[in-house]
Parts: C-alpha cells; structure tokens; sequence
C-alpha cells in the first residue's frame, strides 16, 4: 500500500458539493492498494501512520504523534498514487488494486487506524471528490509498505 500524508491544520473532502469528511488539526491520508497488498500491508501501514512523529513538541520538533497532540485524520482514497509515468506522457494505473480489492483494503485500514485511536474521517471510494486542506509546515511524508 501506499499513501501520501500531510500534516495540516485543517482539511474536508466533499462530493458533489456536499462536505462527507471534515477534521481539525491532524492528517490527509491519501490511500491506495496496490495488486498484492493484503490485510497485512493495511496493519503495517496503519501502526505507521498512528505512530509517525511529525507533530511539534514542547521544543518546537517533529516528536509527536497524531495520537500525541489529540488530531485526527481524513482519509481519501487515491488510485493515482498508483500511476506509472515511466513511458509516455499518459500515467498508467494497472499497478492499483482492482477496484474491489482497493475498496476492501481502504476500509481495512481505516478501521485498523481507528483501532490506534485516531479519529477518522473519510471520503467515498471512487467518487469524484475536491479535497481541500491547509498543510501546516508544510509537512508531506511518502510511505509504502
């Protein structure tokens, strides 16, 4: 799986025109399952993400956890994190899960993710969405397991 993370100050996602998922202080999770992963690749994933110190301490450095400061999380799923830009100017997204599996594996996570106790929030898998968000930093970390 990978995803993208982003330490904001605030963020929603809304489909068609109405906000599905809005947090406070906390993290952007986008989200994809790529052909592979398993439940295990959610839980890895998950127990990283709960646990990444990228929220300010006492001292002003990245020594926190979500969990730590109270923050939650939106959680988007995101095929596009799967793209293949390697040939050509079209990426291509045959490395993403199926559609089924993808969905399977977003909602597993997020429930795992919930289970490290932060609080979750999320988009509609597979809708067309506008996700806004204020990056507080900015801080972005890439991961894959």
């Amino acid at each position: 799986m990978r995803c993208l993370i982003q330490r904001v100050t605030e963020a929603q996602v809304d489909v068609a025109g109405d906000t599905i998922g809005k947090i406070g202080p906390g993290m952007l999770v986008l989200v994809c399952a790529m052909q592979g992963d398993t439940e295990d690749n959610a839980a890895h994933l998950a127990r990283k993400v709960a646990s990444l110190r990228i929220f300010r301490d006492e001292e002003d450095r990245m020594n926190r956890s979500v969990v730590d400061v109270g923050g939650a999380a939106l959680v988007v799923s995101q095929f596009t994190l799967a793209a293949d830009t390697s040939r050509g100017n079209r990426p291509g997204f045959s490395a993403a899960a199926a559609p089924d599996d993808g969905n399977a594996l977003y909602e597993t996570f997020c429930g795992l993710l919930r289970e490290h106790g932060v609080p979750v929030e999320t988009g509609a898998f597979g809708a067309d969405m506008s996700v806004s968000l204020v990056n507080d930093g900015p801080v972005t970390i890439w991961m894959e397991f």
